[in-house]
C-alpha cells in the first residue's frame, strides 16, 4: 500500500490532498479481520498526517441499527484510534439520486421490471454472452417517469430495479447491467420511510469516496473484480479538475484464520440457534468478544503488524494469534493463584495456628510489578489434577511418597489420603521440610529433587471467585467445516 501511496507522491501527488476512510456496514459487530483494515488506514492517515472518515454504508435498512453503529465506535477506540469526521452514505442519498438521474439522461441506465431471479439467469457466466432485458431498449422520458414513481412509493418491493446500462458482454460479471437501485419498504434507522429506494453498495460507495475526496480507498481482496465498475461509476461523474480528486481503490488480502468463523450471517445463525449469546460471546473473534476474553488492543495490532499486509490470501492458524496475546500478556499481567478444581492438602508437622506469609513477585517477566506478600499456612489447597494416588510414567506432580515443591514456599512429601464413602479423595496428607523454605537470593540447593512446583492457596485465607471458562466453538474441524458451508 505505502509502495502504491508513495509512487502517487513521486508522480506528483500532493501529499496533503491524501485521505483515507473506514466504511463498515453497521449489520452486525466487528470481527478480526475488520482489525487488518482498521489498522491499514488508521496508520497509513497517521504516517502521511492525513485525516480519515469513519463512513457508515447504511444503503440497507434491513439489519442495520444504532447499536451495532455504537459498537464499531467502540471497538475502534479500544484500538487507540480516532476518526476526524464520522459520516453515512445516507448523508447522500440526495446526491446519488441526482447522478442516478444523470445517467438515465445519457441513456446509461434503465428501469427493469424482471425479477432478482431473472435477472441472475440472463447474466449467464464469464464465458457465455449474457441476454439482454427486454427492458433496456426503453426511452429514456419512460426511465425518469418509471425511476420518480419508484422513488414515490408506487411499485412493490421485487418488481423493478434501475439497472446500469454497460455490457451483457464482459466477462466480468460485475459489469453486465448491474442494478444501481431497489425498493425496500423497511424503515431505516436515520432517515426513517423518507425512502423507499436504496443504492447498492457498487453504486454508492465509489461515489461516495468520490463526495468525501477518499484519495486512496482501501478494500479486501474480494473487491478486486468490482473494481472496474468502481472506475466505470467515477467515470460518469467525475469532472476533471485540478481542485477534485479521483479515488483510487486498491486491494488487500483479507485475514482468515483457522478453526472459527467471521461470517456476520453465520454467527447471526449461532445467535438465533442459540449456540452464542450473542455478538460479543468470547468463542467467535468479534472484537467485543475478544476484549471479553481479555485480549488486549496492543496485541491485537502487534499480531496484525506481524502478519502483515499481502494481496495473497491465506489462511493463518489462530496459535500465531494466542502467542501474540500471551506474549503480551506476559509482560503486563499481574499474577495471582488460584485454584480450580481444589483438593485439601494438610501438612502434619506445621502448626495449626501459625500463618506464615511467603513473598512472591507480581510478575516473574517485570520487576517494576514488585512483590506481594501471600498467606501459608497448615491447611492449603491444590488442584485435583496435580495429585495422584498411585504415580504412573511421565506425571511429576504430587504423588504418595512423592515430594515436589509449593510455589514461593516448602517442599512437601504426600504420605497418605482420606476418601469418602464413594472411594474418591477427600483430603491429603503430607508433611514438609522447615529447611526448604524458597528464597529467591539463596535458593537451597534441591540436586533434583523435585521436578514440579505446584500452585496453592490457605484455605482460612480464601475466598470464592466466579471463573468463565471457553472452550473452542469448533473442537473438531469436521465441525467447523459443517458450519462453513451449512449456509452456502
Amino acid at each position: 500500500m505505502e509502495k502504491i501511496i508513495e509512487e502517487d507522491i513521486k508522480n506528483g501527488f500532493s501529499i496533503k490532498k491524501i485521505k483515507f476512510r473506514f466504511p463498515p456496514e453497521p449489520n452486525g459487530f466487528l470481527h478480526i479481520g475488520h482489525i487488518k483494515a482498521i489498522c491499514l488506514n488508521f496508520e497509513l492517515s497517521q504516517k502521511y498526517k492525513s485525516s480519515i472518515n469513519l463512513r457508515f454504508d447504511d444503503t440497507n435498512p434491513i439489519g442495520e441499527n444504532r447499536n451495532f453503529i455504537d459498537s464499531i465506535k467502540e471497538d475502534i477506540l479500544f484500538l487507540g484510534f480516532h476518526w476526524d469526521h464520522e459520516s453515512y452514505a445516507s448523508d447522500y442519498f440526495h446526491q446519488l439520486y441526482k447522478w442516478a438521474i444523470k445517467l438515465i439522461k445519457e441513456n446509461k441506465a434503465y428501469v427493469d421490471d424482471q425479477s432478482q431471479s431473472i435477472i441472475q439467469l440472463q447474466r449467464k457466466n464469464p464465458f457465455e454472452i449474457g441476454i439482454y432485458s427486454n427492458y433496456r431498449t426503453r426511452s429514456i422520458e419512460e426511465n425518469l417517469f418509471l425511476f420518480e414513481k419508484m422513488k414515490n412509493g408506487f411499485f412493490g418491493e421485487g418488481s423493478c430495479v434501475l439497472r446500469a446500462k454497460i455490457n451483457m458482454s464482459s466477462s466480468n460479471m460485475n459489469m453486465r447491467d448491474p442494478i444501481m437501485y431497489r425498493i425496500l419498504r423497511k424503515k431505516h434507522h436515520r432517515t426513517k420511510y423518507q425512502w423507499c429506494i436504496y443504492p447498492t453498495y457498487d453504486w454508492t460507495h465509489g461515489l461516495c469516496d468520490y463526495i468525501e475526496q477518499i484519495s486512496h480507498s482501501l478494500c479486501s481482496l474480494e473487491f478486486e473484480n468490482r473494481r472496474p465498475l468502481y472506475n466505470w461509476y467515477l467515470d460518469q461523474i467525475y469532472i476533471d479538475n485540478k481542485e477534485k480528486i479521483r479515488p483510487k481503490q486498491i486491494e488487500f488480502s483479507r485475514l482468515n484464520l483457522s478453526h472459527t468463523i467471521t461470517s456476520k450471517r453465520k454467527i447471526q445463525y449461532l445467535i438465533k440457534k442459540k449456540v452464542i449469546s450473542y455478538w460479543d460471546d468470547p468463542r467467535i473473534l468479534t472484537i467485543s468478544g475478544l476484549r471479553r476474553k481479555g485480549y488486549t488492543s496492543v496485541a491485537l495490532k502487534n499480531f496484525i503488524h506481524q502478519i502483515g499486509i499481502t494481496k495473497r490470501n491465506n489462511i493463518i492458524d489462530i496459535s500465531f494469534l494466542e502467542f501474540w496475546v500471551r506474549k503480551h500478556l506476559n509482560k503486563i499481567a499481574y499474577r495471582v493463584m488460584v485454584v480450580l478444581n481444589p483438593i485439601q492438602l494438610i501438612i502434619d508437622n506445621y502448626p495449626s495456628d501459625t500463618t506464615e506469609w511467603v513473598e512472591t513477585e507480581n510478575n516473574p517477566e517485570n520487576s517494576n510489578f514488585g512483590n506481594r506478600k501471600i498467606p501459608f499456612s497448615k491447611f492449603l489447597y491444590i488442584e485435583k489434577d496435580d495429585f495422584l494416588e498411585k504415580e504412573k510414567k511421565n506425571f511429576f506432580r504430587l504423588c504418595i511418597g512423592k515430594e515436589v515443591r509449593l510455589k514461593n514456599a516448602y517442599i512437601i512429601k504426600a504420605n497418605s489420603v482420606i476418601k469418602n464413602n464413594e472411594g474418591k479423595i477427600k483430603k491429603i496428607h503430607c508433611t514438609y521440610d522447615p529447611k526448604s523454605k524458597y528464597e529467591k537470593k539463596n535458593k537451597i540447593e534441591e540436586k533434583g529433587r523435585v521436578k514440579t512446583t505446584l500452585h496453592w492457596v490457605s484455605i482460612k485465607h480464601s475466598f470464592p471467585i466466579n471463573i468463565n471458562l471457553y472452550k473452542p466453538l469448533f473442537l473438531f474441524f469436521l465441525h467447523y467445516f459443517l458450519l462453513q458451508n451449512l449456509l452456502l
